[in-house]
C-alpha cells in the first residue's frame, strides 16, 4: 500500500495533522474561504466525489426484505 509523498512526511504525521484540523474547524474555514472565491469569480461547479472507504452499509442493506420476494 502507498503512503503519503515523502515531502508529507510519515503517515503518522499526515493522519494527525489531518485529524487535528479537521476537530479544530481549519478545514471548514478552508472550504468556506474556497466556496467564497468561487462565487467572486463565477467559477463555481459542484462536483461531489465520495470516498468509497467512508461509506458504509449494513451488510443487509443490499437487498429487500425476504418477504418482499414472495410478495412479487
Amino acid at each position: 500500500m502507498a503512503g503519503p509523498a515523502r515531502t508529507l512526511g510519515p503517515w503518522q504525521t499526515v493522519w494527525k495533522r489531518h485529524r487535528r484540523y479537521a476537530t479544530d474547524g481549519t478545514w471548514d474555514r478552508v472550504l468556506t474561504a474556497l466556496v467564497a472565491l468561487a462565487y467572486t469569480t463565477a467559477d463555481l461547479d459542484w462536483i461531489v466525489s465520495i470516498d468509497s472507504t467512508i461509506v458504509r452499509a449494513h451488510q443487509h442493506a443490499a437487498g429487500a426484505a425476504a418477504d418482499s420476494v414472495t410478495a412479487l
